[in-house]
């Protein structure tokens, strides 16, 4: 996985120091011990397998890290009035599937709250049963703006949505690299549709020339529908048009193919994307894997990895994961920790952990500030994430390498 290398640091402040000063490998495989004390489930919901598995466990084993680390009783929530119980459920990112994972999650009453789901498609899908059970869901990574418009009170993400990515992406496209012609292309798909046609928008507004159109996901990489054989045509189809820059909305598994069949083809230009092709997956889809150098990913996420706490998150997170934390892995540790330290917070009173509820919670995190390792947490009405950071990356020498703020 990528290197954690970054321009500057997460500020050093209480919330973030969950790890700091201890070894991440000694408590990376903490074993839930029985015991009297009441027991509580946080579930992960993501893609755990699929062409874009990457990005689900990325997440994933933030998710279980942070509740290993909880229940050590090491961290700097200290000792824990209950444990804690880490699950899974692996909905592929996908719309269709989502929906069955969220009924079994509300159907098991241990389960408290979810870190997920993952992707917005899903997220979508699977939210209306979520908000009917009031089960808090804290999404480190699903962007789409109209998932803070329809009313779930459960419903919170710690990432900035597409209504602030695409614009950005878009002001620096054309003002910090001066590119005017502009193909913008979408994968037919919830998460890629919106970020596309928010990036197209602004950019028209800037100036520039925009050319849409859509090279539906396929069914080697997601739940599309489409044959990874239409690369080639589409790919001539972006040659002939000579813009200057492709933009596409989608997720790094279908733009590795994309990327290339436009290096077969001849293609010049620059290629940048979103959130969902920022990761180091996106090399390794892409044949030969050094077409994917010089291509451009933004994300709401910053890189970390200078401060103690930083730097014990990554050696715990490889401890238990085997590969480095990635795209969202922090982000899902922080939505993690957000939810423990409400759970913390309602433990504290005169009825202990009885306080503890999924409505409890949901009402808890519309007031909660915690200071995670990428930034401070707190929600606004809708469940958006204060503050509005966007980031911009890029792949040089096969690694991603953040050049910084856009």
């Amino acid at each position: 996985m990528r290197h954690l290398l970054i321009k500057a640091a997460a500020p050093l402040v209480a919330g973030a120091l969950v790890l700091a000063g201890l070894s991440g490998a000694a408590f990376a495989n903490a074993k839930h011990q029985a015991t009297a004390t009441p027991t509580f489930e946080i579930a992960y919901q993501g893609p755990l397998s699929g062409g874009n598995a990457q990005l689900g466990l990325n997440m994933e084993y933030a998710v279980e890290y942070a509740v290993n680390a909880a229940n050590s009783g090491m961290s700097a929530f200290g000792k824990l009035p209950f444990k804690l119980v880490f699950i899974r459920k692996d909905d592929q990112g996908s719309a269709t599937l989502s929906p069955t994972d969220a009924q079994e999650l509300v159907s098991n009453p241990e389960v408290i709250a979810v870190v997920g789901p993952a992707f917005s498609g899903a997220t979508k899908a699977a939210e209306p049963t979520f908000s009917s059970h009031s089960l808090a869901t804290v999404s480190p990574s699903a962007t789409l703006p109209a998932l803070a418009t329809y009313g779930w009170k459960n419903f919170f993400r710690v990432v900035a949505d597409d209504a602030v990515q695409g614009p950005a992406d878009a002001n620096w496209v054309v003002n910090t690299l001066k590119d005017t012609k502009v193909y913008v292309v979408n994968d037919a798909g919830t998460y890629g549709v919106g970020l596309a046609d928010a990036f197209g928008a602004q950019a028209k507004k800037d100036g520039a020339k925009v050319t849409a159109i859509a090279f539906p996901g396929t069914t080697e990489c997601s739940d599309g529908t489409a044959s990874p054989t239409q690369y080639p045509e589409d790919a001539a189809t972006v040659v002939q048009a000579d813009p200057q820059l492709l933009f596409y909305g989608g997720y790094y598994c279908d733009l590795g193919l994309l990327v290339g069949a436009l290096h077969k083809a001849g293609y010049k230009g620059k290629i940048m994307s979103g959130d969902g092709s920022d990761s180091i997956s996106l090399i390794t889809s892409t044949d030969p894997h050094t077409a994917a150098n010089g291509v451009y990913a933004s994300c709401a996420c910053a890189v970390i990895g200078h401060s103690a706490a930083d730097k014990a998150f990554a050696a715990g997170f490889k401890a238990l994961a085997h590969f480095a934390p990635a795209i969202y892995s922090a982000e899902a540790f922080d939505a993690t920790n957000t939810i423990i330290d409400e759970m913390k917070i309602l433990s504290s009173g005169k009825t202990g952990t009885m306080a503890i509820t999924r409505a409890a919670i949901v009402a808890g995190l519309h007031k909660i500030t915690y200071v995670g390792l990428t930034k401070t947490i707190s929600f606004a009405s809708n469940g958006n994430i204060k503050g509005n950071a966007i980031y911009v990356n890029q792949v040089q020498k096969g690694n991603l390498v953040q050049l910084g703020l856009e």
